[in-house]
Parts: structure tokens; sequence; C-alpha cells
């Protein structure tokens, strides 16, 4: 066989296994995006916990973050980077110096807290997402332990925190949480990928019409 017919034909066998790949649903998996989160709230707030029960870990065996720790949650469509500060006293003075290029924050409060530590909890999410590195990033607060006895309610938590007041310039989203309603967390954190993701698109966007872009 001459050798452009031996090109033509492994041409044609490439292109057929191009057919039967996207026939058969069977090509190369989209890349799915990373994005950066940092994750913070008091001590014993249930940050831990609640990353731990979304990727499976035994959530005997967690011990509560003293420093930071990273971890990565997989999703069908993304990839969530988690950046967790520990939440004592000790830490939370500390906070900014591992702000950096978040695309998104998770702000960790336990609901069924007493009223000073609500306080706490509420002037520490102002005080950090008010830092120059953070602002405007899309926020997603979990009211952790909302089956507690002294819970409170998602409407009481809206109206505590101020949020639909004060947070008029960032996209952000308020849930309830409970370690015993995994589908729950799941859903929630769905809804926060998708802000993320409709973030990213116009990201991308607006970077393919810059005037830097058009001149390459």
């Amino acid at each position: 066989m001459c050798e452009s017919c031996r090109i033509l034909c492994a041409i044609f066998r490439v292109g057929l296994y191009s057919l039967y790949r996207k026939l058969c649903c069977k090509g190369p998996s989209p890349v799915r995006p990373n994005f950066a989160i940092l994750c913070i709230g008091l001590e014993n707030a249930g940050k831990s916990s609640a990353i731990g029960l979304l990727s499976d870990d035994d959530l005997h065996k967690i011990e509560p973050t003293v420093g930071f720790s990273i971890k990565a949650l997989l999703f069908e469509d993304c990839i969530l980077d988690i950046k967790e500060l520990g939440g004592g006293d000790k830490v939370r003075p500390y906070w900014d110096r591992y702000f950096q290029l978040f695309q998104g924050i998770i702000f960790v409060i336990n609901c069924a807290s007493s009223e000073e530590t609500l306080e706490l909890a509420k002037t520490e999410m102002y005080k950090s997402l008010s830092h120059h590195q953070l602002k405007g990033i899309p926020l997603l607060i979990l009211s952790t332990f909302k089956d507690a006895e002294n819970a409170r309610s998602v409407e009481e938590m809206t109206q505590f925190l101020e949020v639909e007041t004060k947070l008029t310039n960032r996209q952000w989203l308020l849930r309830p949480s409970s370690l015993h309603e995994k589908e729950e967390l799941q859903t929630t954190f769905q809804q926060f990928n998708e802000i993320l993701q409709k973030n990213l698109e116009i990201e991308i966007e607006q970077r393919k019409n810059s005037p830097q872009h058009n001149r390459l």
C-alpha cells in the first residue's frame, strides 16, 4: 500500500473512532474548574465536620482545626479547594494573614450558640468580609446544628446577621445544616457552586472582550 493510502486510512480510522466515542458518550470528560475557597468561623462552629461530611470522613475521628487545613471537595462540575482556618481566640487575630485570592467564602456559625457567641461570630464575620482581599467575593453562611434544642431558624439568623441590608454588594446564601442531613448540605454546596461557575463564565467572557485580548 502506498504511503498516501496508509495516511488516508489512518485518518479515516481516527475519524471513525472519534465518532464512535461521541455516539457512545465515551468522549473525554470536560475539565472541572477549581475554586479556591476560604472557610472560617468560631471554634466549635462545625467547620471541619461539615467539610468532613461531604468528603465521607469518619466524623468521630475529626478533631478541631488549630491552625489551618486544606481539603479538596470533588463535585461533578467543579472542585472546591477549601482552606479552613481554626476559630480559636488565639488564631482569629491572624486570620487575615491567610487571606489571599479566593473565589468564595464559607462562614460557619452555630445557630444554637448563646447570644454572646452569636454576637462575636457576627462581628468576626463582618470584620473578615471588610478585608480588601475578600471584598465582593460570594459568601455562603452555613447555619449549623439546626436540629439542636436552642437552634434558631433561617429567618431568625437572617434577621440577626442583617445580611439583607449589609450584604447588598455581595452574592450570598444563608442555609441551615445538620450533620444528619448530608443531601441537604450537598444541595447547599451545589447552589454555591452554581454562583462560582457563573462568575467564572462572566470573567472568561470579559477577558475575551477585553482590548488586550482583541489585540492578540
